[in-house]
């Protein structure tokens, strides 16, 4: 399965980068596969070592701001894996043709 998931602190001001700094850094020691990009970060392995990834990265955000917002979106498809890596390929080679 592929997570996409957007911890945001609230409560914290509008510089929030240090404390998304928090979460990324759980996700990127997982050692699942991984893409962060400007609104979400995704991971991908199995339900509950995914879900365990999320769970722990909000709770490393919530350890410092006094509320938290998620945002969550799953792919789950069983038997797929490099989901994260052969969607983009498929685009990319339709938008080569």
């Amino acid at each position: 399965m592929i997570v996409a998931f957007s911890v945001t602190p609230l409560g914290v001001g509008e510089d929030v980068g240090e404390y998304v700094a928090d979460a990324v850094r759980v996700v990127r020691e997982s050692g699942l596969p991984h893409r962060t990009d400007a609104m979400f970060t995704s991971v991908e392995g199995e339900w509950d070592e995914v879900m365990d990834v999320v769970r722990r990265a909000v709770a490393a955000v919530e350890a410092r701001a006094p509320r938290v917002s998620l945002v969550l979106k799953a792919d789950i498809r069983p038997g797929v894996t490099d989901g994260l890596t052969s969607k983009v390929e498929t685009v990319e080679r339709y938008l080569s043709s």
